[in-house]
């Protein structure tokens, strides 16, 4: 038997993107957003509300980070999506994150997050909110590597939120092999 929720957004796993920017100032800027992931192999597309100060900085820098939330910092991701940069200017500070400028774009990588997307706006649709980056890079500390060099999703702890809880969830325990596991039903 199953129960009807009606029309809700409850898809699992719904990533916890930190999107970075820079201010007209220099300052940095970062947001939590839940509405995005991958378009395709160099896109990533978001819904944003364009009252954001990330998005009208997006706007103007033409560049931005989005960097996976992880379970080692849960509270300051948090915070960073319930302070809104209009109000508290320093809310990275404030959250005590560090920035170091990508190599690659006009905007910071966050030192405490092991994996960005450094992207280049493609778009913005002010009536869907739909904002597009092309990824130019992607870049990893050293930390979540495996001995092969290749991120290691339980070093990560990618956090997920559950719409339908108000809770986040650790992600990274493996359970099958893309591309293989199927071969066994041809």
């Amino acid at each position: 038997m199953r129960k009807d929720f009606g029309a809700k957004p409850f898809l699992y796993p719904q990533p916890v993107l930190m999107i970075a920017t820079y201010g007209e100032d220099g300052t940095p800027d970062v947001m939590n957003a839940a509405w995005g992931g991958i378009a395709d192999m160099k896109r990533v597309a978001m819904y944003l509300s364009a009252s954001h100060k990330t998005v009208k900085n997006i706007l103007a820098r033409k560049a931005f980070t989005v960097s996976m939330a992880d379970a080692d910092h849960v509270t300051e991701c948090d915070y960073l999506g319930i302070v809104s940069a209009n109000q508290v200017p320093d809310k990275v500070a404030r959250a005590g994150f560090h920035v170091t400028k990508s190599a690659h774009v006009d905007a910071p990588l966050v030192d405490e997050l092991p994996l960005a997307l450094e992207c280049r706006f493609v778009s913005f649709d002010e009536e869907s909110e739909l904002l597009v980056g092309e990824i130019v890079n992607v870049s990893a500390d050293e930390r979540i590597l495996n001995a092969d060099g290749a991120i290691d999703p339980a070093k990560l702890r990618p956090i997920t939120f559950d719409m339908a809880n108000s809770v986040y969830l650790v992600l990274g325990e493996k359970v099958g092999n893309a591309f293989q596991d199927g071969k066994k039903l041809k």
